[in-house]
């Protein structure tokens, strides 16, 4: 299935659908939307959680770590394999000429998944207030990803509390035969099995092996290495990404790459964009853009050690400090999922903070336009603002071009996302070809 799983969250969800409700029937869609909507109030890459969810749910903590590991495995081997070659032959005028063109379809890409998402998350006027709230505090005040989400998560528990309903959402999954698949006619049935009962001691077990299995190799790199070293602040960053990152991958990207870029300087500007393509060019999550992120980190700062082994040793620190926790969440918290059912206060604070994750994928999008579409973007400062200018000379006519060809191929033509990056990538192949991008 992860083979299978390009576009994003919404493409992937959308395959496991179609192969583990309609298709294989191993359960149904009430058990379905129920899984993903506890996956959608948990840190991290959604789709990967349910797919370690529904893994355990049908074969006990075994199934949840095969159904994860085998889930990410395709897209780490891709990604890892792209990394090498962008940093031995990054510079290659061609293979420049073909990010060139990548850079475009991934500004579509990202435009769409904001469109995607303000049409399922905007439902009242709070809600697009708190969106265009988030999008201002970001890219005009540069506040942390992080204070943006408790906030819009404060935002509607308060309100769910005084008795305000803006904040309720009700949403279904799945086209018209969905309602068909009923659990009690799946493999998994629509009885409660044994293993997904609360267990204390089997619990506090389990969280506490992964626990050490996620934290001990950041804590023995901080010990050993110090603070300053680049696999401690690899380790350090990517744990405390999984635990603040709510809302998809898109909103993932955001923190990242206003923390790669800016904070760290891992990446340059047009690097993000280039690890964005590598990512919705291969399957598994998107959310692997962050072992690209970590192989340029380490790629660039070896110490004692060759760039490239540097480079991969980032690379697969940042995949686990990233993916171990999805495992955390769900086999510590699964159990006790039907307690969280028809919680309003809960569903309250969650659609707050989908409001709020469109206000942050704007800005991602807004972020990405600035940098493909312009050779220099400045910036303005004072009065508590920091805000993102572009220098209007240095608008570039033929990534102006490609973005608008990118666009209505996505908007208006719907062609979709694999054919939207092979269009764009043989464009920018094109022209280099032609003298146009050296």
């Amino acid at each position: 299935m992860a083979l299978l799983s390009f576009g994003g969250p919404a493409g992937q969800i959308a395959v496991m659908h179609r192969i583990l409700v309609e298709e294989k029937r191993w359960l149904g869609e009430a058990r379905f939307l129920h899984a993903l909507n506890f996956c959608m109030l948990l840190p991290g890459p959604e789709a990967q959680q349910l797919a370690v969810y529904v893994g355990w749910l049908m074969h006990r903590t075994a199934g949840g770590i095969v159904a994860g590991l085998l889930f990410v495995l395709p897209g780490a081997v891709a990604i890892m394999a792209l990394s090498w070659i962008y940093a031995i032959y990054g510079q290659v005028a061609l293979v420049t000429a073909v990010f060139f063109g990548l850079k475009a379809a991934v500004l579509a890409i990202v435009l769409q998944a904001v469109v995607r998402i303000g049409r399922r998350a905007l439902k009242s006027a709070p809600m697009v207030a708190v969106a265009a709230t988030s999008f201002a505090a970001i890219f005009a005040f540069d506040v942390p990803f992080p204070l943006i989400i408790l906030a819009a998560a404060l935002t509607g528990l308060v309100a769910e509390r005084v008795g305000a309903r803006a904040f309720r959402i009700v949403g279904t999954h799945g086209g018209p035969d969905a309602a068909d698949a009923c659990d009690g006619d799946t493999v998994l049935g629509d009885a409660l099995p044994p293993h997904a009962r609360p267990g204390g001691a089997r619990t506090l077990a389990i969280g506490g092996a992964l626990l050490v299995l996620w934290l001990a190799p950041t804590a023995v790199l901080l010990l050993v290495l110090g603070p300053d070293h680049v696999f401690s602040a690899i380790a350090g960053f990517f744990s405390r990404m999984a635990v603040v990152t709510f809302g998809g991958a898109y909103a993932v990207l955001a923190y990242v790459a206003q923390a790669a870029v800016d904070t760290f300087g891992w990446l340059a500007p047009g690097e993000m964009l280039d690890g964005l393509g590598m990512a919705e060019t291969t399957p598994g999550p998107l959310i692997m853009v962050t072992q690209f992120v970590g192989f340029m980190g380490a790629f660039r700062d070896p110490g004692a050690l060759a760039p490239l082994v540097a480079g991969t040793l980032g690379g697969l620190l940042t995949t686990w400090v990233t993916f171990a926790p999805c495992f955390l969440w769900i086999f510590v918290c699964a159990p006790h999922v039907e307690r969280l059912r028809g919680n309003l206060a809960l569903s309250a604070g969650l659609a707050a903070i989908t409001a709020a994750v469109v206000g942050v994928v704007l800005n991602l999008a807004v972020w990405f336009a600035l940098h493909t579409l312009f050779r220099e973007v400045g910036s303005f400062q004072g009065a508590g603002l920091q805000v993102a200018v572009p220098r209007l000379a240095t608008l570039d006519p033929a990534a102006a071009g490609l973005a608008g060809a990118a666009l209505a191929a996505a908007f208006v033509f719907k062609v979709n996302t694999v054919a939207l990056l092979a269009g764009a990538a043989a464009c920018g192949a094109a022209l280099h070809a032609l003298g146009v991008v050296s």
